[in-house]
């Protein structure tokens, strides 16, 4: 469905209202110390495959979503704060050579959704606007930087629909150069007088527009809570999307899931249905199913609220993991008994749909106290094959990798 186009004059102009200049002074985050210390210890409690070993790439407060850039120079962080990271790289280096604040003066609000474009700029989508930052692999601390408004601030989303419930926002440039995001919906479950609207601006969906001024914006996926991470394919550029679950429910409905997406205006089944499960609130549960419903590729554990995703494009790790889906889950908050705070793997068949899914890390929560050490948010592949991981709780970047001893 066609929603109203913003016009492509209205950023441009407001991108002139923009600093173009010298950003603010932002102090390096300390690598060393205590801290480093504490988190190195903390991993020796995580566990993977024979063969892999997981090891501090940098302290990184409040990590959560991922970009990798095109260069591998530098890996930028969302957080749910008022930052966004810059974590500087060097080739063959196993820990970040700097990490600081990019872009401080912008004013972030919930900067989680970091995305790169092919020609290199950087996107990021906040609760409610979308900055683009051209060239930005090429920033430098106290650099110039060019910055213009994808989407103006309070025009994501109408402003009254603003909420701290599923603000953060997650982000892809997709193979067709398009800006998808992702726009969970702020309730648990959407109050009926709501469904309309919803439909028409995309919350509760995956949007889609012109990554350089927001323009021939679309809704492309319908029927989803809240998803925190999507990742297209490279082999088939279908476009796949975590959904988290309805509160409430009991401990183990409705499951969790992982979602591909083949076409434009498929459904995905909410609020009538999650997982399995159908959703009792406002009375969905008395309606006929909707028809012409997308079901999951993969059913996961209730709560665990999968997150970030990424396809394995590397080559370090042994080849039956290649092409496959690796995906972050960061732990329950309301569960009797918590879960999660793990990485999995899905193996994929032949025609690109799910196969077998299975922990790959885990140990950051703690199955007799039911604390946590740590809750991965994200996952990425860096340039030299190594799988990255964010964790929002330790404030620290992971690097798994492949020894074969």
């Amino acid at each position: 469905m066609k929603t109203h186009a913003r016009l492509a004059l209205g950023s441009l102009v407001a991108a002139f209202a923009l600093s173009a200049g010298a950003e603010l002074p932002a102090p390096p985050v300390p690598q060393d110390g205590k801290t480093a210390a504490a988190l190195r210890e903390n991993l020796q409690r995580i566990k993977l495959p024979p063969g892999f070993k997981i090891e501090l790439l940098a302290i990184v407060p409040n990590a959560r979503h991922l970009a990798v850039g095109p260069q591998g120079k530098l890996v930028m962080v969302g957080t749910r704060l008022s930052t966004v990271w810059a974590v500087a790289l060097r080739p063959g280096a196993t820990m970040a050579s700097e990490v600081r604040a990019f872009a401080p003066a912008q004013g972030w609000r919930v900067p989680n959704g970091v995305c790169w474009s092919a020609d290199g700029a950087l996107l990021v989508a906040e609760h409610n606007r979308v900055l683009r930052f051209a060239k930005a692999e090429a920033w430098r601390p106290g650099s110039a930087l060019q910055v213009s408004e994808t989407v103006p601030q309070g025009q994501l989303i109408p402003a009254a629909e603003e909420s701290r419930g599923h603000e953060a926002r997650t982000c892809r440039v997709g193979p067709d150069g398009l800006l998808y995001i992702t726009l969970g919906q702020p309730y648990n479950v959407p109050p009926r007088h709501k469904l309309a609207l919803y439909q028409q601006v995309g919350i509760g969906s995956i949007v889609r527009m012109n990554a350089q001024d927001g323009s021939q914006r679309e809704v492309y996926a319908t029927g989803i809570r809240n998803s925190v991470g999507l990742e297209f394919n490279p082999q088939d550029k279908t476009l796949w999307f975590t959904d988290n679950q309805t509160d409430g429910m009991g401990d183990d409905i409705p499951s969790g899931e992982i979602n591909r997406a083949t076409r434009a205006g498929q459904f995905f089944g909410y609020p009538w249905k999650q997982g399995r499960t159908r959703i009792t609130e406002h009375g969905y549960d008395k309606d006929p199913l909707p028809p012409g419903i997308t079901d999951p590729q993969v059913y996961t554990d209730a709560h665990a609220a999968d997150l970030g995703l990424a396809f394995y494009t590397g080559k370090m790790f042994p080849a039956h993991y290649r092409g496959g889906l690796f995906s972050a889950q960061h732990g329950s908050w309301n569960r009797s008994k918590p879960i999660g705070a793990r990485i999995l793997y899905t193996r994929l068949k032949a025609d690109g749909t799910a196969d077998q899914s299975k922990v790959f890390a885990e140990g950051w929560l703690d199955d007799t106290t039911g604390a946590y050490r740590g809750r991965p948010v994200d996952v990425a592949v860096l340039p030299d094959g190594a799988l990255l991981v964010s964790d929002d709780l330790a404030g620290a970047l992971y690097r798994i990798v492949y020894t074969g001893r």
